[in-house]
């Protein structure tokens, strides 16, 4: 859950989001080392009145200057496909939900259940219960057991919408007409929050998106009740 003031990522709820993570620290430290000497090199050339005639035609500063940044871009360009290709990677989900983006609200189906699916409308800030987040709570979670692979399926009905929740490092758009794909696993139990991250309207700032991830045992009595429910 991000907090006011935040500066960085919400903390990782998933081994995806983690090696994200990772990837933005490594990328900002190759940052931080070319701005500090480019920096440093200005400072030099500005400060002192030393020249050499050698330095203005040399063979060889310009070939360390034309390795040195692709060396540099090789140090970010691996581990960023290893990442892509985890994040396409789906190796036998435990669980298969769809997601269907409407104007303005999200609805669930559980594929691998006969009859479990339901609307979540975000709760009006009149109805809020202390300790509820405005803009964020929705009236219906999606439950989902925890250090279980979910491979979600992702659409809309109406317009663009996109299915983002930040803290398990999804975001996937949902198109009308195409049914994308996305996979992650919640690595603790905890409530994780997210919203339509496409301009999709009106309404596009109030269609959050409520994940929860239970033991195993809860999901069952959980999805047990919406079936008897249903």
């Amino acid at each position: 859950m991000a907090h006011p003031a935040q500066l960085g990522f919400q903390d990782a709820a998933s081994p995806l989001m983690e090696e994200l993570l990772h990837f933005h620290d490594h990328a900002v430290m190759i940052l931080i080392l070319i701005s500090v000497f480019v920096l440093y090199i200005i400072v030099t050339m500005l400060s002192t009145k030393f020249t050499d005639l050698l330095t203005l035609d040399s063979q060889e500063v310009e070939i360390v200057w034309t390795v040195l940044p692709a060396v540099i871009l090789i140090l970010i360009a691996l581990p960023s496909l290893r990442i892509l290709y985890l994040m396409d990677e789906i190796n036998d989900p435990h669980l298969t939900i769809k997601a269907m983006g409407h104007q303005w609200y999200w609805s669930y189906e559980y594929t691998d259940f006969e009859d479990l699916q339901f609307d979540s409308y975000m709760v009006p800030t009149q109805d809020l219960t202390p300790g509820q987040f405005r803009l964020l709570e929705a009236d219906h979670r999606m439950v989902i057991p925890v250090e279980s692979p979910i491979r979600m399926l992702i659409s809309a009905e109406d317009v663009l919408h996109s299915w983002a929740v930040p803290a398990l490092g999804v975001k996937m758009d949902a198109v009308p007409g195409r049914l994308n794909q996305a996979a992650f696993i919640a690595s603790r139990v905890g409530v994780f929050y997210g919203q339509c991250s496409e301009i999709c309207g009106a309404n596009h700032s109030f269609m959050p998106i409520v994940v929860e991830a239970v033991p195993l045992e809860h999901f069952e009595s959980w999805s047990s009740f919406m079936l008897q429910d249903a």
